[in-house]
Order: C-alpha cells, then structure tokens, then sequence
C-alpha cells in the first residue's frame, strides 16, 4: 500500500512537467524558425492576414535591401479568399495587385513557385520592406529549405520594383 501512495505522490509531482513539454508539432516548428534565422528570414508570429480570424500566424520574411524596395501585394491561396477577388493563377487570387505588372521572367518564377508552395500556406505577401510567407509551417526543415530558396530569388528578382518609385528615391542622388 505504501508503494502506491508513493507512486500517485511521484505521479502527482512529474504530470505538470509533462503538460508543459513542447508537443511534436511545437519542436518542429521551433526547429523551423531557427534555421529559418539562421538563413536569414525573419520569423514572426503577427496578426493573421484572414479576415475575421483573430489568431497570431506565422510570418516569414525576406527583406529586402533598404534601396531596392519591393512593390506592394498581396495574395491569398483559393481555399481563404473570397470568390469576388481577382485570380492570378490557378489556386490563387490578388486582395492586393501591384501597381506595376510583373516582368515576364518574374512572373513565370513566381507562378512556379506558387505551384510548389506546401498546402498550407495562406498567403504571400510584398512590402516595401519585405516578401512575407503567410503559413502554418507544415514542412520539415529539410523540405522547407528549397521554398527557401525559391523565395530567396523572388524576392531578388521583386527587388528594386517599388509600386510609387519617387516614394523611394535616393535623397542623396541628383534630381533630374
């Protein structure tokens, strides 16, 4: 009898230490985000880009250089966004289109991409700032390094394609 009572008191001291332990999902992710610093991107936990959805999501973002600002858009995958938007390619819609359109070569890289982009990511995102990659971090961090750096030469190829150029101008270049 005293051996149970000393089990349910072990018991009873260990369980909280278990809750507290970070799930499968968790380690992943925590996994994730710092192989995503450590290549650079940026990881945040922000306001989630859905309407009506009150969660923080994941947002990883590739910066771009302070003077070759990127233009400004945003996409939603289908499955999110509202049937009035509009289609970009197949699976995805504009909320945001950029004043400028793509270049031909950029297009088809971004198309590309968003072909092999995991099921769930939600959106992708352009800032003067920074590309943004709206998701749920499925991917290991082994998959996720080729959407790494995919989304590396997009944001180089987007580089320097700001929507209202003379909001960006050098001050310190000469004036035409």
């Amino acid at each position: 009898m005293i051996w149970l009572i000393i089990a349910v008191v072990v018991g009873l001291i260990f369980a909280p230490a278990m809750w507290l332990r970070p799930s499968p999902r968790e380690q992943r992710a925590t996994t994730l985000r710092e192989a995503a610093r450590q290549a650079g991107i940026q990881v945040r936990l922000d306001p989630s880009p859905l309407h009506q959805d009150d969660r923080r999501r994941p947002a990883y973002r590739w910066a771009y250089p302070p003077r070759r600002p990127g233009p400004d858009f945003m996409l939603m995958r289908d499955a999110v966004a509202s049937d009035a938007l509009k289609p970009f390619v197949e699976g995805w819609r504009w909320r945001k289109e950029p004043l400028h359109g793509l270049p031909t070569a950029v297009r088809c890289h971004f198309e590309a991409l968003l072909a092999r982009l995991p099921a769930d990511a939600l959106a992708v995102e352009s800032s003067t700032e920074a590309l943004v990659l709206w998701w749920d971090e499925s991917l290991e961090r082994e998959a996720f390094q080729p959407v790494a750096a995919d989304m590396d030469e997009l944001r180089d190829r987007l580089a320097g394609r700001p929507d209202r150029p003379e909001r960006h101008r050098d001050p310190r270049a000469p004036r035409a």
